[in-house]
């Protein structure tokens, strides 16, 4: 079966439905249609549950574009300053609990946390050869959404082995920040030996995304020697390679690749419209990054979001093949090729590469909607620079640098950019090396954030506020007093 098959859709006619209206925390989320209490009594039921678990990982573009976005290496762009506007709030650091972006990463990552939890719920009712191998994934996946909660949020309602039902919101804390990581590892933990070290099937998670999540869990908490621990037990296994072609592995030929540990599947196999972004079955974001009215070879058009800065394109060293796959540079492009484009809002003479609309999918329904794109959530490059941050923290530089310069000797192609600085001077290099790397992979905001480094970087970045983004409005409304709104907003 061709690899692009096997994407969530396609194991799953038979899924759990998402709908439109998919879309509330707590209890406002129809309840499935499937009379919930008799449901788990074969094998494929939990199959099934497990396919509508994974589904809600489609809907992390918005994660990954306004992460990006919030950071120092893009801008908003657009058509216009009130083009999505909640986007453009974010942007500028002026966003509020009400903004539809943010409420969508919050139902979103919610109705993910619900699925995982459902089939957890039920985990008992039946015994069957490979359960261990479905519920390890179900913990996965709920340690993967209720990890991006708390990034965006802070402090989030926790229920074990349970789905959250109504009235929870006005009778579930929002549980401290150490309690919801606590969380996390515990799912992790009880995962990883459970995962097969070769996923299933493409698109599944293997052991190795379990312990990478759970290294970047603590990494976050700045609990160095367990976060070098988990993360060398990756590199050790010796399962993941980076393969030499940095520019290969974001186009549709180099996915689920040696060096992706954990992608989301996308697919174009089906229409998509602006009533259910989350139902798109396509990479949402990388039509919104495309280039605006585009005519020419390669690309696709598209909204021009998610524009690169200049700061970002020089970012790079003279010599570092990472640029020009990161970054678009439209006007060398166009003198090239003779292609042609239009300049959107806050144009900056570049686009988001990696994630940028291709010629050659089938453009069913609104082309913008339905790209084919994988997105490339843990790569082993990204492995190997947590594992260098981790190590350099708890004085094993030998190491770290030696992780860091695996890197840097894929960008070169050469060994003349080896960095052999020790200390606090090998940490700033690390981090440089995160942005470099992963620039347009939704990284950058948080970790900015997680090393304090947010204010000196981004624009409008107040400290003591923006660390978080707000709990959406109504959500805060619903809770009835309960919950508290974040510092600031």
């Amino acid at each position: 079966m061709h690899h692009k098959q096997v994407k969530y859709i396609l194991w799953a006619l038979l899924a759990l439905p998402l709908t439109a209206c998919e879309d509330e925390f707590i209890g406002r989320d129809p309840v499935y249609s499937i009379d919930s209490e008799n449901y788990f009594n074969t094998p494929s039921d939990y199959e099934k549950a497990l396919i509508g678990a994974y589904d809600l990982l489609q809907p992390t573009y918005l994660n990954v574009m306004l992460g990006e976005i919030a950071s120092d290496n893009t801008l908003a762009g657009g058509e216009s300053a009130t083009d999505v506007i909640g986007i453009q709030q974010v942007d500028d650091m002026i966003h509020t609990p009400v903004n539809d972006q943010l409420d969508n990463i919050w139902d979103w990552m919610f109705a993910g946390v619900n699925r995982a939890s459902y089939i957890l719920e039920f985990q008992d009712k039946i015994d069957f050869p490979g359960k261990e191998q479905i519920l390890a994934e179900a913990r996965f996946l709920r340690a993967y959404y209720n990890f991006e909660l708390v990034k965006w949020f802070g402090p989030i309602p926790l229920k074990t082995d349970a789905r959250f039902s109504l009235g929870d919101e006005t009778t579930i804390p929002r549980a401290p920040v150490s309690e919801v990581y606590a969380a996390i590892e515990a799912d992790l933990l009880a995962a990883i030996p459970d995962l097969a070290v070769t996923a299933p099937q493409v698109g599944r998670a293997p052991r190795a995304a379990a312990q990478a999540l759970l290294g970047k869990a603590y990494l976050y908490q700045e609990e160095y020697a367990a976060a070098a621990e988990v993360l060398q037990a990756v590199i050790n296994a010796g399962n993941y390679s980076l393969p030499e072609d940095y520019d290969g592995i974001f186009e549709q030929s180099g996915e689920n690749g040696p060096g992706s540990i954990f992608e989301v599947q996308y697919t174009d196999a089906e229409g998509a419209g602006f009533g259910c972004l989350q139902c798109s079955e396509g990479n949402v974001a990388v039509g919104f990054n495309g280039i605006r009215n585009y005519a020419g070879p390669v690309f696709d058009g598209g909204f021009s979001f998610n524009v690169p800065t200049q700061e970002a394109y020089e970012a790079y060293e003279p010599g570092d093949a990472r640029r020009e796959v990161a970054i678009l540079d439209i006007e060398d492009w166009a003198q090239q090729t003779g292609a042609t484009y239009g300049t959107g809002y806050e144009h900056t003479g570049y686009f988001n590469r990696k994630y940028l609309a291709r010629k050659g999918d089938s453009n069913i329904g609104d082309q913008n909607l339905t790209n084919p794109n994988n997105y490339r959530a843990i790569r082993y490059a990204d492995v190997l620079l947590m594992a260098a941050e981790a190590l350099n923290a708890i004085g094993q530089d030998e190491l770290a640098r030696e992780y860091l310069n695996r890197v840097r000797r894929r960008a070169f192609g050469d060994t003349d950019h080896d960095i052999s600085a020790s200390g606090d001077a090998l940490r700033d290099f690390i981090l440089r090396e995160r942005r470099l790397e992963l620039l347009g992979e939704g990284h950058r905001f948080f970790d900015l954030v997680r090393t304090g480094r947010a204010a000196d970087a981004i624009e409008g970045f107040q400290t003591g506020k923006h660390e978080l983004f707000p709990v959406p409005f109504q959500e805060i409304q619903f809770s009835n007093g309960n919950w508290v709104q974040n510092p600031g907003y």
